[in-house]
This record gives structure tokens, C-alpha cells and sequence, in this order.
């Protein structure tokens, strides 16, 4: 989902400056790992173009008119926004089969729950799927969305290996953060850069100096890998 929130930023900072940040201006300020929630990007690039920052309400529904084209809670077949054009970066297959190698599986995701449903349910076909979305638990960084899905997966098992895979700094100090909360676990951080980047080694490099385990070409990778 990140491609169609990156548009929305980009629409939406245009929108109040109009001055439009560019793929390589997000990625830098995303590399700071402070600005996983998309609206405070938006909010953080105006403040830094001088601009007088327009209330954290107000912008929150230009950014949604960009991204759903109609009400959240709404319809989605009546959605007319950026949502409705995110390609997808994996099938069902590829979850069915993460299953029959024995693995558990869910989503924490920084998107609203409306957003994250419609593209795991609607788009992806999975039913029902284990989900931390947006207001279910603290922002990335905060561990806490992680940790409790983790749990909710192990249900009371011992896990031999906790890997959550991410395409921003957010998500690998997400589990750094989450090594030291509950150190007792067998955390694990694997990385990919997103297809919208445009310099894909640097930011590799920088997945990797934030502290993945691994960064790999793309999510897919992580079949073979496992």
C-alpha cells in the first residue's frame, strides 16, 4: 500500500504548498525512521518549507479524499481514490504457502484498518487475517502492535523464530525496539526496498545500517529464503 500513501503525501502536501516532494525527499525523510505515519510527513514537509502547517484534522481529510475518494467507512466498491490503483506485491499463493511450510502469519501496518481490510480481504482474497492496523496499538516505532500480534500467533507456544519483514526504517526499528521489550524472544528483522524508490541500493544501504538482519530484493525472496 505504500505507493498509492506516497501519491497521497505528495497530493497532499501539493495541495497546502503547492510544492510536491519528491520520491527521493520522501525516502529521506522516511530514512529518519520518525515519519512512518503518513500524515505526519505530510504535516513535518510543510513545516519545513516554512509553511504554516494547516490543522492535524483538516489535513488528514484532504489526504483521504486523495487516497479512498470517498468515506473510509463507507463502500469500497464506491471508492474512486489512489487506493483503488496500488499494485500488489504478492498473491495468495504466496501466503498458502507460507502455511504449508508451518509458518503463522499476520499484517502490522501503519494504513487505517479500512484501508489494510480492503486490500488484505477484498484485493488479496484472505479471510479474516491477523491484523494490527492504525489505532489498534501505538505507531511504528512502538513495538507494541508487533508483540501482540506475536503472541496472538504463538498462542502459547514456544515461537523457534519471530521474523517481521518491512520497507521502511520504521519497520526494523520496530523490532529493535521490540528485542528489547521482550529480549526473550527470537526476533528477527528482514527488510525489502519498495518498488516507488529510486535509488534502491541506497536505500537498501540504509534499511541496513538501521539494523535488518537481512534485506532482501523483494518479498517474494522470502519463500526461498525460509
Amino acid at each position: 500500500m505504500a505507493g498509492s500513501y506516497r501519491k497521497a503525501l505528495q497530493d497532499t502536501v501539493e495541495h497546502y504548498s503547492g510544492w510536491r516532494p519528491s520520491a527521493e525527499e520522501i525516502d529521506a525523510l522516511k530514512g529518519e525512521g520518525l515519519w512512518n505515519n503518513d500524515w505526519d510527513a505530510s504535516l513535518e514537509f510543510l513545516r519545513r518549507r516554512g509553511e504554516q502547517p494547516p490543522e492535524r484534522i483538516d489535513l488528514i481529510s484532504v489526504f483521504s479524499d486523495f487516497y479512498f475518494g470517498g468515506d473510509p467507512d463507507g463502500d469500497p466498491s464506491q471508492w474512486k481514490g489512489l487506493i483503488g490503483n496500488e499494485p500488489l506485491l504478492v498473491d495468495s499463493d504466496f501466503f498458502a504457502s507460507l502455511s504449508s511450510q508451518g509458518w503463522r502469519w499476520g499484517f502490522v501496518s501503519g494504513a487505517e484498518p479500512p484501508s489494510a481490510r480492503y486490500v488484505l480481504q477484498e484485493r488479496l482474497g484472505l479471510i479474516d487475517p491477523p491484523l494490527i492496523a492504525m489505532g489498534d496499538a501505538p505507531d511504528k516505532p512502538d513495538p507494541t502492535g508487533l508483540i501482540r500480534l506475536a503472541k496472538q500467533l504463538a498462542a502459547g507456544d514456544a515461537p523457534q523464530r519471530i521474523i517481521y519483514i518491512g520497507d521502511t526504517v520504521a519497520d526494523v526499528t520496530t523490532v529493535i525496539n521490540a528485542r528489547t521489550v521482550r529480549p526473550d524472544l527470537p526476533w528477527q528483522s528482514l527488510a525489502v526496498s519498495p518498488p516507488h524508490v529510486e535509488n534502491v541500493r541506497a536505500y537498501q544501504q540504509t534499511l541496513r545500517a538501521a539494523g535488518a538482519d537481512r534485506v532482501l530484493e523483494s518479498t517474494l525472496d522470502l519463500l526461498n529464503l525460509l
